[in-house]
């Protein structure tokens, strides 16, 4: 597991670093904003620990930036800000968690494992190839055409798009669109059907595939 953490208190990101490479999680630092930044565009990371109050760069800005630009990588927020006002802040701003500090490492460990098992739901913009979602605006466009989507298809759209380019599961799409009122067998092709026409038809490359006894996938090539 590889995280990046981005904290101006020298002492504590020493203790930090250092304790998880001792739980086998390495870690990348970096002191302020920026730096932070200019990593997160060069680097993948499973997580994201970031501090509020940084040079250069405050972590509420920095986590907007990301969550504007589509990064989904999962924020778990580090800082001495205790009031509700505060998280509120951090939450609106895309973080995932927030650990108040001090903090117990143990504790930290804990939450980065449970967040990396999954990409943040706070990003705002999926993007794959040319095909763009944005959900705070609510429209999808490829090459820049604006797609039309009935709301199902916009579902389907979005939870293989936050996978994208892995392979989701046919039951697991089924209870990511429909939940607890799963549908009659024919109406996930339908929606399909239609999906891939809205996304695909008038492109030399399609971007919706079936993946034969596995699931479907938004991703380019066959």
């Amino acid at each position: 597991m590889n995280v990046l953490l981005v904290e101006d208190d020298f002492d504590l990101a020493e203790t930090v670093i250092d304790y998880l490479s001792i739980e086998s999680i390495s870690c990348d630092y970096a002191s302020n904003g920026m730096a932070g930044l200019t990593l997160l565009k060069d680097k993948s990371y499973d997580v994201l620990l970031l501090d509020i109050n940084l040079p250069r760069l405050d972590g509420l800005t920095l986590c907007q930036g990301l969550r504007s630009t589509g990064n989904d990588t999962p924020v778990l927020m580090l800082t001495a800000r205790d009031q509700l006002d505060d998280k509120v802040a951090g939450f609106e701003s895309g973080t995932d968690d927030y650990l108040v500090k001090p903090f117990e490492l143990r504790e930290l460990v804990v939450r980065i494992h449970a967040l990396a098992r999954r990409r943040s739901g706070q990003v705002q913009l999926l993007r794959y190839a040319d095909l763009e979602m944005n959900l705070k605006e609510y429209t999808v466009t490829r090459a820049r055409q604006k797609i039309k989507l009935s709301p199902t298809a916009w579902q389907i759209l979005e939870t293989l798009l936050r996978a994208a380019p892995e392979t989701v599961a046919k039951q697991k799409l089924i209870d990511a669109v429909w939940g607890d009122d799963p549908p009659d067998s024919n109406s996930l092709k339908v929606h399909l059907h239609h999906l891939r026409k809205a996304v695909d038809d008038g492109f030399d490359r399609p971007l919706i595939h079936t993946i034969p006894g596995r699931g479907f996938s938004v991703k380019e090539g066959d």
